[in-house]
C-alpha cells in the first residue's frame, strides 16, 4: 500500500499545526543538518576502514621486506 496524495496533504498540515510556520524552516535546517551529518559520518567510516586496509597492506609488504633482507642477510 503506498501514500496517497491526500496522506501527504494530511501528513504536512498536521506538521504545519505542531510546529507553526514560524520553526518549520528551523526544523528543516535542523533535519537537513542532521542528514548531512549523518551522510558525512557514513563516508567518514567507509574513508577509515580503505585507510585501515591500506595499513594493513603496508605493514604486511613492510614485514615481507624485512624477512627478504634477512634471508638475504643468511645466505
Amino acid at each position: 500500500m503506498s501514500i496517497g496524495p491526500w496522506q501527504i496533504v494530511l501528513i504536512l498540515v498536521i506538521v504545519l499545526i505542531i510546529f507553526g510556520a514560524g520553526k518549520l524552516p528551523r526544523v528543516a535546517g535542523d533535519l537537513a543538518k542532521g542528514i548531512k551529518n549523518f551522510k558525512k559520518g557514513m563516508n567518514d567510516e567507509d574513508t577509515a576502514a580503505a585507510e585501515e586496509k591500506k595499513e594493513i597492506s603496508s605493514d604486511a609488504s613492510a614485514k615481507e621486506t624485512a624477512d627478504d633482507k634477512d634471508k638475504a642477510a643468511q645466505s
